[in-house]
């Protein structure tokens, strides 16, 4: 058996992160890294994925910048063989990529929450989809599916959202039980509140304040501390533990599966 900390580690380990430009996906991307993972970093903003991929050679490690669409089953499997071409077979996915909306049922068009569903639901699936058969093959994978609190919880606002994110915890726990004979091991962090760009643009900075005093600890989290869950799951640490959600929020609601 090796050490813990031989286990937190990642080297000769590919980690593919949609949404990975900035956020919390960068986050996750460069606390990987930093433990010695390879990355594909995964976002529809170019300039800022390939900025994050120069981050990431700066810390000695590859990085595959990829800005392919991920509702796209045929555009997955494409970069699902790029990458596994350019830097070998996809070890840990994390399916990150993600969007904000905070409109009452009302005010939600068929566009929004078409839009929605097809980025945290299709998106999350066929990235999956896409490397299943290569993680069968070599009987190892780590799959963590980015939910939200409010995927568990509900809100009293962004409902699309709020089901959406429901829906990726209804993947997880099915993939789990589908993959776990593969060693293939299917977990989801979900999310209180992180100061990250996506939530100041949409929600502004006094909701989000008013929002802190609601927070047992006084505060969101930044990027960085959803990260640490993140690699815990997507490590050898967490060889034992599949279909599970973590939700690191403060301590605003106490949830789990």
């Amino acid at each position: 058996m090796t050490s813990g900390h031989d286990n937190a580690r990642f080297e000769g380990k590919i980690a593919w992160i949609t949404g990975s430009g900035r956020g919390m996906g960068k986050a996750h991307a460069l606390l990987m890294a930093e433990r010695g993972a390879d990355i594909v970093v995964h976002d529809v903003l170019e300039a800022e994925a390939a900025e994050v991929a120069a981050e990431i050679r700066k810390l000695g490690r590859r990085a595959l910048v990829a800005n392919d669409d991920i509702v796209s089953p045929a555009a997955m499997k494409a970069l699902a063989a790029r990458i596994e071409k350019e830097l070998g077979p996809v070890d840990i996915l994390v399916n990150n990529a993600g969007i904000g909306d905070h409109k009452k049922i009302e005010e939600i068009t068929p566009e929004a929450y078409q839009r929605m569903f097809d980025i945290h639901v299709k998106g999350t699936f066929f990235c999956t989809q896409s490397v299943v058969p290569a993680m069968k093959q070599r009987g190892y994978g780590r799959i963590v599916n980015i939910s939200s609190i409010w995927g568990m919880t509900g809100t009293n606002t962004a409902s699309h959202y709020c089901g959406a994110k429901a829906a990726v915890l209804g993947l997880t726990k099915a993939w789990a039980k589908e993959l776990a004979p593969w060693k293939i091991m299917v977990n989801a962090v979900c999310p209180g509140g992180v100061i990250t760009e996506m939530p100041i643009r949409v929600q502004g900075w006094d909701k989000i304040r008013e929002k802190e005093k609601k927070v047992p600890i006084g505060r969101w989290a930044q990027p960085e501390e959803i990260s640490y869950s993140v690699a815990f799951l997507a490590s050898d640490e967490a060889a034992f533990i599949t279909g599970q959600a973590i939700s690191p929020n403060g301590g605003e609601t106490i949830v789990g599966f």
